[in-house]
């Protein structure tokens, strides 16, 4: 059982957070050289077994499956009747500090609600999920599109609605919470924030602000600071505003010619939508959920339009300053955003479909398409995971944003993984904080779905990087590294005798870091 409320109550362990290097590595794979290609048919032995082309030396490991769950009468999760391969949809993971447990939200268009589980005993329980009654437009007591799960510094977990439901943002008090025993489980509606289709959602490191995207074919980039650290319930709101932007805020980013690319970069501005009590600063109203009144409010202000900004991931960049990636599905992009200080910041183009792949290594065939989520290593590597498979025959990908001298842009984009399960994409990959050289990955409503007695159906798998295959060290006759040009940059093609062991590297952040 679950208690929804909009009255914050605030317990829990006040926690760090781990922070990623400042650095990225070169790339530590042989790339892909071509998408998969998708088996045609659910339940397939691929799908089954090893649901992605994998770069040399790595194997999935399922974790979980709707199947597995649905089959075990002590388990768990969200099956929504009537929705058919969209019923469970197992979205944006996130770890918790120990790395033991993983959060798995439900991006169902009506009932969604929160599973948590356990990798240790290989259990999930369902923490929370809505009355469906948002099926006829009553969202008391129900929630849509449960998208993005993100671990609070004091170990709460935000979860948010994107495309369905009213743009709220929730926060779960007690997601350890002994549901198999009564407890109930506190879900809090975060009313000062502003609504909008959210899924990008993620703190700064110093636990301070948070930042958090809205998915629109205009969406702004947004930062809630909250008033008092680590209470979310009252607090202010930035969006922002390339200050050299002259286009239309409510249009579609991205179309000529309301809204040249190079319009929307450069140097910004974070611009206040709200006073630091909360109190709207624009005539709309942020806080409007009929209307996710935070876009009509972020116009208001001339705040920045990208087309369907989608996930986000915060690092650091070489000289130390914080930075925000994230992606644009419908440019076919992501973006870096340099944060300056002062309420400055400065946005680039980190990467798009134009990017050079696989600098210095076999070509790929493979285009970058809608890219949707990212992940972030240790090390502060940026992986970019498309949404749907580019075609029925050809599975979705994930990439490698080869970013050594990180400064938030690419010199290029590697080919790491390709899906081939039918009608699936790829979603919620993430680095586990105790253990950095393994990550999770979902496989996000499978036709397989549909098959509720034999299907495996949303499926959660693990990925280790410690046996991955180095690639080769090129070197000219002269013993001297090899090198490409890429711009006025120099990008060595092969690693040193340190970065050929990838994943000692990443094991040692753990060690460095506790």
């Amino acid at each position: 059982m679950y208690q929804f409320s909009k009255t914050a109550v605030f317990t829990g362990v006040l926690l760090a957070f781990a922070q990623t290097a400042n650095a990225g590595t070169d790339v530590f794979f042989n790339p892909l050289t071509q998408s998969a290609a998708v088996a045609q048919v659910p339940n397939h032995i691929n799908e089954l077994n090893s649901p992605w082309q994998l770069p040399a030396g790595l194997v999935a490991t399922n974790l979980t499956s709707l199947h597995e769950i649905e089959a075990d009468a002590s388990q768990s999760t969200v099956r929504v009747p009537g929705l058919g391969q969209y019923a469970s949809m197992t979205d944006m993971s996130a770890f918790d500090a120990t790395g033991r447990y993983v959060f798995l939200p439900h991006e169902t268009q009506f009932g969604a609600g929160l599973t948590r589980y356990d990798t240790k005993t290989d259990r999930a329980v369902n923490l929370f999920k809505g009355s469906m009654n948002g099926a006829h437009g009553d969202w008391d007591g129900d929630f849509g599109a449960l998208d993005p799960a993100t671990l609070t510094p004091k170990n709460t977990v935000l979860v948010a609605e994107e495309w369905s439901g009213q743009g709220r943002m929730f926060e779960v008090m007690n997601p350890m919470a002994d549901v198999e025993a009564g407890e109930t489980v506190i879900v809090n509606e975060l009313t000062n924030v502003p609504n909008v289709s959210i899924e990008g959602l993620r703190f700064n490191h110093a636990g301070t602000a948070i930042y958090f995207v809205d998915e629109d074919r205009s969406g702004s980039i947004y930062k809630y600071v909250p008033s008092v650290k680590d209470d979310y319930s009252k607090g202010q709101t930035f969006v922002l505003v390339v200050d050299g932007f002259n286009g239309d805020p409510s249009a579609n980013a991205g179309k000529f010619p309301n809204n040249m690319p190079g319009e929307r970069s450069g140097l910004a501005t974070w611009v206040a939508m709200t006073d630091e009590n909360g109190v709207a600063l624009t005539t709309a109203d942020p806080f409007d959920n009929e209307t996710r009144g935070g876009r009509a409010a972020a116009d208001e202000l001339n705040g920045t339009p990208y087309r369907r900004p989608e996930d986000m991931e915060v690092g650091y960049l070489r000289n130390r300053h914080e930075a925000i990636y994230f992606t644009a599905t419908e440019e076919e992009a992501v973006y870096s955003v340099e944060e300056l200080g002062h309420g400055k910041a400065m946005v680039r183009l980190a990467v798009d479909e134009n990017s050079v792949k696989n600098l210095g290594y076999s070509p790929t065939t493979a285009h970058l398409s809608s890219p949707d989520n990212l992940a972030q290593d240790a090390l502060g590597n940026i992986y970019v995971i498309e949404d749907k498979p580019n075609g029925d025959n050809i599975g979705g990908d994930v990439w490698f944003m080869r970013d050594i001298n990180s400064d938030g842009v690419a010199e290029s984009l590697d080919h790491f993984m390709s899906l081939q399960v039918k009608g699936a994409e790829n979603t919620g990959m993430i680095f586990n904080p105790a253990k950095p050289t393994q990550f999770i990955i979902n496989v996000q409503h499978p036709e397989s779905t549909l098959d509720t007695i034999n299907g495996q159906g949303d499926a959660t798998w693990l990925i280790d990087l410690k046996d991955v295959v180095a690639p080769p060290c090129v070197k000219d006759h002269d013993k001297h590294r090899h090198f490409y040009g890429f711009g006025n940059k120099r990008v060595k093609t092969c690693s040193n005798s340190d970065d050929t062991n990838f994943a000692k590297k990443l094991s040692r952040t753990v060690r460095r870091h506790h």
